[in-house]
C-alpha cells in the first residue's frame, strides 16, 4: 500500500455533503472559521476541513486579505487550516445574513436557493472530519486555500455525476442517500489531494510535497510500508537510491523531521490508531510497531500523548460511544 492509501486508511476519515446551493448574481456568503462550526458538522471531531464544489458556473472566494481567486465550473476548494471566508458572485459584496447554522444544518444536504435574480452558480458544500494530529501530517505545508479543477481529472466526470445523483438520492424516500453522500464525500477530498500532486510548483513544502518528490517520496513510502522494521538512515538512504546526508536534508527540508523523528511519530500514531480501535494486548501492539519491549513502547508513547498506552486507552474508551470499539 502507498503511503497516501496508508495514512488516509489510518486518518479514518468521516465525511457529508450538507449544502447544495443554487445562487444567482448578485450574491455573498460568509462562512465562518471551521473549529466554530465544528461541533455542528460533526460532533466530537478535533479537526474539520470544508470544501466546496463548483456544480455549475462560476464565483470568487476571498480569504483574509489575499486576493479573491475566480473559480469556474469544475473547481473544488478547500481550506486545510480551516479559515473563515467569502464565496460570492463578485468581490467586495456584502454576505447575506441568514438564518442560524444549526437550523441551517438540521436537514442534509440542505437545498439553499438565493440571491438577486443574475446569473447562476451551483456550489456542493461538504466536509471531513478527523484526527488532529493526523491531520497535521497530511495537511502540513498546505497554503490556506488549496485549488484544483477535478474536470483535468479522468476521475472528474465520475465525480461530478455521482454527486448530482447523490444529491436526487437524498432527496428520495429510499433509505441510503446520506450515506452515498458521505462516501463521496471522501472521495472527493482524496482526488483534491491526488489532484494538488500533480500539480506541485516549485518550492512547496509539507507532507504532500515530500511524497510527491523521488527521494522523499521513496523514503516515506519505505517506512509507512514496514514501520516495524529496525530501519536506519543507511538502509533508509539505500532504498531511496541516495546518500544519507542528501536524504537527511531533503527530509528535513519538505516534511520538516529527520527520517527516524518522522518514523517515529508514525509508529506513535499507529499505536494510538490501534489502541482506540481494538482490544490488543500492548505487547503486541508495540511489537507491531516497531518496538521490542514494552517499557520501551511505553515511553515512546507517552513522550508523545502526555500519558501511558494503558491509560490513554482507558480515557479513549471513555469518550467513545458504546459499539465502536472492535477486536
Amino acid at each position: 500500500m502507498d503511503a497516501l492509501s496508508e495514512t488516509l486508511r489510518v486518518v479514518r476519515l468521516v465525511g457529508a455533503i450538507f449544502i447544495n446551493a443554487r445562487f444567482s448574481a448578485p450574491w455573498c456568503y460568509q462562512s465562518p472559521r471551521a473549529d466554530s462550526v465544528a461541533p455542528l458538522l460533526e460532533p466530537g471531531a478535533e479537526r474539520v476541513v470544508i470544501f466546496h464544489l463548483i456544480a455549475d458556473g462560476e464565483c470568487f472566494v476571498e480569504i483574509g486579505q489575499e486576493k479573491p481567486v475566480r473559480l469556474s465550473a469544475g473547481d473544488v476548494v478547500l481550506f486545510p487550516q480551516g479559515d473563515a471566508h467569502r464565496m460570492t458572485s463578485q468581490p467586495g459584496l456584502p454576505p447575506a445574513k441568514g438564518g442560524r447554522l444549526d437550523e441551517v444544518l438540521a436537514r442534509r444536504p440542505r437545498q439553499l436557493a438565493y440571491g438577486g435574480g443574475g446569473a447562476i452558480t451551483r456550489l456542493v458544500c461538504g466536509y471531513l472530519a478527523c484526527d488532529a494530529r493526523l491531520a497535521d501530517i497530511l495537511l502540513a505545508g498546505l497554503p490556506p486555500l488549496v485549488r484544483v479543477n477535478v474536470r483535468g481529472s479522468s476521475a472528474g466526470p465520475w465525480l461530478e455525476a455521482s454527486v448530482r445523483y447523490a444529491l436526487t438520492e437524498a432527496k428520495s424516500p429510499r433509505p441510503g442517500g446520506e450515506g452515498v453522500l458521505a462516501k463521496l464525500a471522501e472521495v472527493l477530498f482524496i482526488e483534491v489531494l491526488r489532484l494538488y500532486m500533480n500539480e506541485q510548483a516549485e518550492g512547496r513544502t509539507g507532507w504532500l510535497a515530500g511524497l510527491g518528490d523521488r527521494i522523499v517520496g521513496s523514503a516515506l513510502t519505505a517506512l509507512h510500508k514496514c514501520p516495524a522494521q529496525a530501519w536506519t538512515l543507511e538502509e533508509l538512504a539505500r532504498t531511496a537510491g541516495t546518500s544519507r546526508s542528501v536524504l537527511a536534508e531533503r527530509f528535513q527540508l519538505l516534511v520538516g523531521s529527520s527520517p527516524m523523528q518522522y518514523l517515529t511519530q508514525w509508529r506513535m500514531l499507529l499505536a494510538a490508531n490501534l489502541l482506540s480501535r481494538s482490544n490488543a494486548p500492548l505487547a503486541r501492539i508495540a511489537e507491531d510497531v516497531g518496538y521490542q519491549t514494552d517499557t520501551a513502547f511505553s515511553r515512546a508513547f507517552r513522550r508523545e500523548f502526555g500519558a501511558p498506552p494503558a491509560a490513554w486507552r482507558r480515557n479513549q474508551l471513555r469518550r467513545q460511544p458504546a459499539g465502536q470499539f472492535s477486536p
